[in-house]
């Protein structure tokens, strides 16, 4: 791996990976982090290139966060875990299921997408203009690199056939908000693609996790317990 992953580790038991959604960190999970950590030994990482995780050289893709993943819990000598990832964090969770099937112990999709217009475009209309505007300038300025860089991956990624989802034999919960940037019909696609799924909504919008912790842990306790 070309570069160290920043990580927040608490708690002790069965390891449960946390893995943010687009241009946030580790910290978006602090409820959840002091709730699981409890029961469970959660990890919450940042992303390449997210909170204080290096950019590094590689490319800044899901399917290399994915990759990224694997080196970071080959390095910690994590074997199987049970993973939860929020929107961007959801896509890369999905791609590192797909690909090391055998490392995923219990998978919690929550508000992630299958392509790029699985979201809103009232959503995704402002962030397709802002990556074009960014990209437009991001030879002049490195902060519109980094911009175009980020955006990016909601504008071009991911790109996932639902019927590959067919292969992921381990218990799923398919999690999104009442009110999320996420289709609904989108969200109930990753549902019906998957064998062994669970659904819910969570009153709120596409930051449930955060902005309505009590329900979303609720909801995800009780999947676990299962």
């Amino acid at each position: 791996m070309d570069i160290q992953l920043n990580f927040i580790e608490q708690g002790q038991g069965q390891p449960m990976v946390f893995l943010h959604g687009n241009g946030e960190d580790s910290s978006y999970f602090v409820q959840q982090i002091a709730h699981f950590s409890k029961s469970y030994r959660v990890i919450a990482i940042d992303t390449r290139g997210h909170g204080q995780s290096p950019r590094g050289e590689k490319p800044f893709a899901i399917k290399q966060f994915a990759k990224d993943l694997k080196d970071f819990l080959d390095a910690i000598n994590i074997t199987k875990a049970i993973i939860l990832g929020f929107s961007d964090g959801g896509n890369i969770a999905l791609e590192f299921a797909l690909k090391y099937p055998e490392r995923v112990e219990k998978l919690i999709l929550n508000g992630a997408n299958l392509f790029p217009s699985g979201v809103k475009p009232l959503y995704q209309w402002p962030i397709e203009v802002g990556y074009r505007i960014a990209k437009l300038f991001s030879n002049k300025s490195e902060k519109a690199k980094q911009n175009a860089e980020m955006l990016g991956l909601m504008v071009n990624e991911p790109h996932i056939d639902p019927s590959e989802l067919a292969r992921l034999t381990m218990p799923v919960l398919v999690v999104a908000g009442t009110k999320d940037m996420i289709n609904e019909s989108h969200t109930r696609l990753i549902y019906k693609s998957l064998p062994n799924a669970q659904l819910a909504f969570v009153e709120g919008d596409h930051f449930v996790a955060n902005k309505n912790a009590e329900a979303f842990n609720k909801v995800v306790e009780d999947f676990l317990s299962r």
